[in-house]
């Protein structure tokens, strides 16, 4: 019996926000695709998350231009739940061609003839096009300096659930950003003693003046800046709609009764030194925040918003004993420390993708998306475009264009075929 290989113009591999607008896109310019995701839509928000986790954007902003969310208030903090229920119905709605439970393995050109082949748990497919919207939350990372150490539990922010989920006793935290920030805080209030350490980061306000940062960084062009400040590559971003919305103050955060350190630099016999960084970092935290301060009042100013002042936004709280007397080492087992829990990032997975679109150092090349091995597209991936591109907003703009751009070379290829163009 001959097994016949499905033949498809594009396929989306990934059908979380990405994969969602793109198919939105694809199908509104008449390109033929079919979506295949390896467990169901948007499962990362599912079971990739702790449970407690909100969307850091309100629910006006961190939505599809298409459909607001139902059972959210426009300035409320949409629940991980409710993000994924939000894309699962997205996708009804447009009825985007979606296979679940179908998990690429292999990607590789053909020779001599057009497209890819593209290898799956569902068998072989072919396709024209393949655009990988899988994210840039692929695999996460645990640094080489994590000790070898029976005594204690560690895992990556991805595997965290809840307080209850980790051994009796104190945690190590390790990483600033949202994710270590909003754990920390969760796991200081459940009665443990934690630990943070708190590296380079940047942290806005949650709102400034009656408005939210989100909107704040609109007007004011942040969400269209095309490339990173110098600097900034390994500067995460502290922000939170835990509890309804905050601002991330790592002073506040002390008082509370987190103990700050600098950046975690080794382990050895059971002793975990640290930078002697954390003025530094705390500092250039308030210099971010306060610059960001700076540029909403003087656009309200040049433009004659009457919006509330707000002083209070400007008073840093006393410095904690931890910032003034840092720590330069910790005894785990003297403190009573059980688990350190790695809120240090994640990095691309692109094994299965045997093409030529990565530079030396294995990052994808591209241009908005557009790979440099031609018909293999890119979505979701931060600064894709620009600084909202792996936003829930920012990428269906971004999948508009990589749409568009499929839609031309279609047009093209079609215009070749035709035998009524063909040069006499």
């Amino acid at each position: 019996m001959t097994v016949q290989t499905p033949s498809i113009d594009t396929l989306v591999v990934g059908a979380g926000q990405a994969g969602v607008a793109m198919s939105e896109h694809l199908s509104k310019l008449g390109v033929p695709h079919l979506v295949l995701e390896r467990a169901r839509i948007a499962e990362r928000w599912r079971t990739g998350r702790w449970d407690s986790l909100v969307a850091n954007g309100p629910a006006w902003h961190d939505r599809f231009p298409g459909m607001t969310f139902a059972d959210v208030d426009p300035d409320g903090f949409a629940s991980k739940e409710q993000v994924a229920d939000y894309f699962v119905d997205y996708a009804h709605k447009i009825e985007a061609p979606i296979r679940t439970g179908v998990e690429v393995t292999k990607v590789v050109r053909n020779v001599g003839r057009p497209g890819f082949t593209v290898e799956t748990s569902d068998g072989r497919y072919e396709a024209l096009r393949v655009v990988v919207a899988t994210g840039p939350f692929q695999r996460p990372v645990i640094p080489g300096i994590a000790p070898r150490d029976d005594r204690l539990t560690q895992l990556h922010s991805a595997d965290y659930r809840n307080p209850e989920q980790l051994p009796p006793g104190n945690v190590l935290v390790v990483g600033a950003g949202s994710s270590g920030v909003q754990i920390a805080d969760e796991l200081q209030r459940s009665g443990r003693q934690v630990y943070l350490s708190v590296g380079p980061h940047d942290r806005p306000p949650r709102g400034y003046r009656g408005r939210d940062f989100c909107w704040w960084l609109g007007v004011l062009g942040e969400w269209d800046a095309e490339v990173m400040r110098p600097g900034k590559a390994h500067v995460t971003i502290a922000v939170s709609g835990a509890r309804g919305g905050h601002t991330v103050d790592f002073r506040r955060l002390a008082h509370q009764g987190v103990t700050l350190t600098g950046l975690t630099q080794s382990f050895d016999g059971g002793v975990v030194r640290f930078a002697p960084d954390l003025a530094e970092n705390i500092a250039r935290g308030d210099e971010n925040y306060l610059s960001m301060l700076d540029a909403a009042d003087a656009y309200a100013a040049r433009n004659g918003l009457e919006l509330p002042d707000e002083p209070e936004a400007r008073v840093i709280p006393a410095d904690p004993e931890c910032l003034t007397h840092p720590l330069s080492e910790l005894d785990l087992v003297n403190a009573g420390v059980t688990t350190i829990l790695w809120a240090t990032g994640y990095v691309h997975d692109f094994q299965w993708l045997q093409v030529d679109a990565f530079d030396d150092s294995g990052k994808p090349k591209h241009q908005r998306g557009v790979s440099k091995e031609p018909g293999v597209y890119f979505l979701g991936l931060p600064w894709l475009s620009r600084r909202g591109s792996s936003f829930i907003w920012g990428v269906w703009h971004d999948a508009r264009h990589v749409a568009e751009h499929i839609a031309t070379q279609r047009k093209y290829l079609a215009y070749y075929d035709a035998p009524t163009n063909v040069a006499n």
